[in-house]
């Protein structure tokens, strides 16, 4: 039997694509004061991007509960005794708990379930579940999998381009990540930058404007030598999106970018005009 591969939505992996591999996304919890949706079941990106820059309560997200990943854990049984479940990183979510609670109640029932920490946010998680997918497909035993989800896990690398930091201050995850930075003040009038780095967030420099800050996403892109897989994310910018792919496309004619929308679990916090560059490269 195939090895079921499962994820969450803050994988940004779009629904097309997860049925095309066979993914289950199970949605994280998206809560606007006493209004509470699934992140791709009872809100949109479009929706969710309009209630964030009008809607005067700052939202929050919340993990899929042990009980939501019990239950699709126990679904995938039926057709598999074989599970990896691939989740967004537990240095700034409790997405991956969760899903090791939800374990404990479906492997009772005879499935065997791996959960596996990506360290990453966003299409770095998307990029790794893909990879487990594809592997499944290729008939990998379980071991086989999670083997091939640590290799692309070690293959990544990503840096964001925060167009405003209110978002990440109003939801108060700045921590460690502007830590280094003078004061919020500052932070007002510059654009972020962001890497992964062990599974968390981490300042990667500032820059005074927009197109400078798209600039450091072509060097970034530049710098690779070896691309498998690369993914522009962005929130509310489509163009600025497509322009990036085409850059990729020019240095890269052998890449086709996958070009996906920013969901609510990092875009509460990014907020608009965010892009994403990440890159799974051979080592």
């Amino acid at each position: 039997m195939t090895v079921k591969i499962v994820t969450d939505s803050g994988s940004d992996i779009t629904q097309e694509e997860a049925k095309k591999l066979g993914i289950t996304v199970v949605p994280v919890y998206l809560r606007f004061g006493d209004e509470v949706y699934r992140d791709g079941v009872d809100i949109d990106s479009d929706e969710f991007y309009r209630k964030l820059t009008t809607n005067p309560v700052h939202p929050s997200t919340a993990a899929p509960s042990p009980g939501d990943f019990a239950k699709v854990y126990e679904e995938a049984a039926q057709e598999t005794g074989e599970i990896v479940s691939i989740h967004i990183t537990s240095k700034h979510s409790a997405v991956y708990d969760a899903a090791l609670a939800g374990k404990e109640i479906a492997e009772r029932k005879g499935c065997r379930i791996e959960v596996v920490d990506s360290k990453g946010v966003t299409m770095w998680q998307g990029l790794v579940a893909i990879a487990a997918a594809k592997a499944a497909e290729a008939g990998y035993s379980l071991n086989q999998v999670v083997d091939r989800v640590r290799e692309a896990i070690g293959q990544m690398r990503a840096l964001a381009l925060l167009d405003t930091v209110i978002y990440v201050v109003k939801g108060g995850r700045l921590g460690k990540a502007v830590s280094a930075i003078s004061s919020i003040e500052s932070l007002l009038h510059v654009k972020l930058l962001l890497t992964l780095r062990d599974g968390e967030l981490r300042p990667a420099g500032l820059t005074r404007t927009r197109s400078k800050g798209i600039d450091r996403l072509r060097e970034f892109i530049s710098s690779a030598l070896h691309i498998e897989d690369l993914a522009i994310v962005y929130s509310t910018t489509p163009d600025d999106a497509q322009t990036l792919a085409d850059y990729v496309g020019s240095l890269f004619p052998n890449i086709v970018p996958r070009i996906v929308r920013l969901g609510p679990a990092l875009g509460v916090h990014a907020g608009p005009g965010s892009l994403v560059t990440v890159l799974r490269e051979a080592k």
